[in-house]
């Protein structure tokens, strides 16, 4: 990218040519947004949410099965009735204000820390999907080498600001033990950050126990590094497994993701405001319990957010009303002052078609409009989750790119400089050749390498290549290139060494690891 302002000398055509057809892999900064955040509730309406949702935890309650959170809670002050949980307005506020509203994330490469929180934004990848459409766009089971590629290509794609952790579930290792293998490809296939597995407390544990070994154990202590996901069911419950996770990754000060999972009209109810404020209760009630873990401990807002068909029962993607109830949500974290996450580029298509492409838009533009911190599921998912395209990973992920520029919002640093371009061209003319368009096309307008702008008999002369043909042969290339950033010898073989051990401890079992 040229700055102007650095006035760098002219080039040839064939150093711009080079320019071009070089493959830039740095990865973008954390996304720092310059537009105007939509916000259309006015402060008497975010008052009206908020009240609802203090109603709920006070007069309605929210179930927590999990006997050590029953006690960590009466013991902070809430009324606790069985596994119902009842949190007072004044206690949710005063544990509340102590997350940090904003923080940094730590990678392996320092180059990849990532300011985090406020107006700064992160792109994650999907993770989850069960099956993957592959590089011959065959929908079939997941491998770890499938899981490899997909850690790579996060690596190489500039928007993606992190390797998440099992985008997809690699069915050749057991369930048990999976997670292991899950969290080193996470560190080793790309140095920027990652996610850690929450699919049991022990789980976690393990997770915390490799960046420790990554990291250093008091690094870790004081560094935000890892980042954890903890699930609600909606309505208004929190289970074992999640608040047991929630614990592991806390008391080391690693944030989660406080996430309610909503499928509006059928765990909420049929209105998107009063499912925000349902959503709402949710979250502060975990965000609560984060601090009451460890005071001062990063945690995230977070939900995963659909509506569902009340033709089918089946969830939804890229609906008016998920955009509206994301936008809502926005300003809510704003409120209450801390860091918040969505999902982005979400579709329930079944393969990379029109339908995909408008869906995952629809939610990427939302996201940008309502100020998400952490965006996740930001490239490859499909079918409502139920798969990973790698096609549509390397097209969401420059579209991600496209979000980025947009937010960005307006340059004004070459704006003398081309106003006087004007008078050199005159009317009837072009800028083709000009001078300033010579230094500046390549941040001018954003060129997207995946889409095809061509006339329809360059395109058929080329042999008529669609999209997902296009992404295919971008990713097998992209894979082709891919040079892997070591990970430290000692540090290698110190992970083989705790995986081994964990294996050996851990029976292999088509179940999550809960006792070992």
């Amino acid at each position: 990218m040229i700055d102007v302002t650095e006035k760098p000398a002219r080039r040839g055509r064939g150093a711009r040519k080079a320019i071009r057809q070089t493959r830039d892999l740095k990865m973008l900064p954390a996304l720092k947004r310059n537009l105007p955040l939509t916000e259309p509730m006015d402060a008497e309406q975010i008052e009206r949410i908020d009240s609802a949702s203090m109603h709920i935890l006070e007069n309605v309650g929210v179930v927590f099965r999990d006997e050590i959170a029953l006690e960590d809670l009466r013991r902070a002050g809430a009324k606790v009735v069985g596994e119902t949980v009842y949190l007072d307005r004044g206690l949710v506020r005063d544990l509340i204000r102590t997350i940090p509203e904003t923080f940094t994330y730590h990678a392996r490469n320092p180059a990849n820390n990532l300011p985090f929180g406020r107006d700064q934004g992160v792109f994650v990848p999907m993770t989850g999907a069960p099956f993957l459409r592959d590089l011959d766009d065959v929908r079939r089971n997941p491998t770890l080498d499938d899981l490899a590629n997909f850690h790579k290509l996060a690596h190489m794609l500039p928007a993606m600001h992190s390797s998440a952790h099992h985008i997809v579930e690699p069915y050749d290792h057991p369930i048990s033990q999976r997670h292991l293998r899950i969290t080193y490809s996470s560190m080793k296939h790309s140095d920027k950050m990652f996610m850690g597995m929450t699919t049991s407390p022990k789980n976690a544990e393990d997770v915390l126990d490799m960046c420790a070994i990554l990291f250093g154990e008091e690094f870790l202590d004081s560094h935000p590094v890892v980042t954890g996901n903890c699930n609600g069911n909606s309505p208004l419950v929190w289970d074992e497994t999640m608040l047991g996770a929630m614990r592991a990754f806390n008391r080391r000060n690693q944030p989660v993701l406080c996430s309610p999972f909503v499928l509006g009209g059928a765990n909420t109810p049929a209105s998107v405001a009063p499912t925000v404020a349902q959503l709402n209760a949710e979250a502060l009630s975990a965000l609560a319990y984060t601090q009451i873990i460890r005071k001062g401990c990063p945690a995230i807002y977070g939900h995963y957010l659909s509506t569902v068909s009340m033709k089918s029962g089946a969830p939804m993607a890229g609906t008016p009303e998920i955009s509206l109830m994301n936008i809502m949500i926005g300003q809510m974290a704003r409120f209450y002052r801390v860091p918040w996450r969505s999902s982005t580029t979400l579709g329930g298509a079944k393969t990379f078609d029109a339908q995909a492409g408008y869906e995952s838009a629809t939610t990427l533009m939302a996201l940008q409009m309502a100020g998400t911190n952490y965006m996740w599921h930001a490239a490859g998912w499909n079918e409502a989750g139920m798969h990973c395209s790698m096609a549509k990973f390397v097209v969401d992920a420059e579209q991600c790119a496209m979000a980025y520029r947009m937010a960005e919002g307006i340059r004004w640093d070459d704006f003398d400089e081309a106003i006087a371009a004007v008078a050199d061209i005159g009317p009837g003319g072009h800028y083709l050749g000009h001078a300033h368009t010579l230094e500046n096309f390549q941040r001018a307008f954003f060129m997207p390498d995946l889409f095809d702008n061509n006339s329809i008999e360059q395109w058929q002369a080329e042999g008529a290549v669609e999209v997902t043909e296009r992404a295919l042969n971008a990713a097998r290339k992209m894979l082709n290139e891919y040079e892997e950033p070591k990970l430290d010898e000692g540090v290698n073989e110190a992970l083989l060494d705790y995986i081994a051990r964990r294996e050996h401890e851990i029976p292999a079992a088509d179940a999550l690891n809960q006792e070992y």
